[in-house]
């Protein structure tokens, strides 16, 4: 649990002290693989910290398709804003993606680590404001950009460089209905970018981890 608790971007600056108080209080929870975690509009008000495995959230739209609006692995949180707001209800839909390990730390623990650790705050901050520019850039690209160009930034987005290749490959092993999810399509429309991007040698795909070979078009 110390391990990711430092390591996490929301406690990584705080004194060991109060990261002991956040141990004791942080309850363990372990979730199978496809279970809800939260359900949009629960009226809960906890902050989670992914600690092992991965975890989507998601709404449904008014057509009732899911949309992914992020992928959360370890280090990473959810929940914040019901945890500073009073009487607010859960804005999304949080499912394991695998078997998953999450803290779950309630409302008053963690106004309490706060009180004493105003640098949190200021990191919530710094991170909502990247959240929105991310947001943004999806709304953008829904509106300006085809299909290509919204996988080719979905991918440049989530690509990490690979330590052995020097490859950008994308560890999350996303399915093609995962992707259109993410951007905006059907399946059928992904399958035939993803088809196009491989006969290019944009990409290849080995057991689902995409790895990018040269620069993605944003258009066909």
């Amino acid at each position: 649990m110390n391990d990711v608790l430092v390591t996490s971007a929301i406690f990584s600056g705080i004194n060991a002290r109060d990261l002991d108080k956040i141990k004791e209080a942080a309850v363990k929870k372990i979730y199978p693989k496809n279970t809800i975690i939260l359900s949009e509009g629960d009226l809960t008000d906890s902050l989670y910290l992914v600690a092992s495995g991965k975890v989507k959230v998601t709404i449904i739209d008014e057509h009732g398709k899911e949309i992914i609006l992020s992928i959360l692995g370890p280090g990473d949180y959810f929940g914040e804003m019901t945890a500073l707001e009073d009487g607010s209800a859960r804005s999304a839909c949080v499912v394991t993606r695998e078997k998953s390990e999450v803290l779950v730390l309630a409302k008053k623990e963690f106004r309490k680590i706060i009180s004493g650790n105003p640098d949190i705050v200021f990191g919530l901050l710094k991170d909502s404001i990247e959240r929105l520019r991310e947001a943004n850039k999806k709304i953008e690209s829904l509106a300006l950009m085809d299909v290509y160009g919204r996988v080719a930034r979905l991918f440049l987005q989530m690509a990490k460089p690979d330590s052995i290749t020097g490859k950008q490959i994308i560890e999350d092993k996303l399915t093609h209905q995962d992707i259109a999810n993410m951007v905006g399509s059907s399946r059928e429309m992904i399958s035939r970018v993803m088809k196009e991007l491989c006969r290019g040698d944009y990409v290849s795909v080995n057991n689902k981890i995409i790895a990018i070979n040269k620069k993605l078009p944003y258009s066909w």
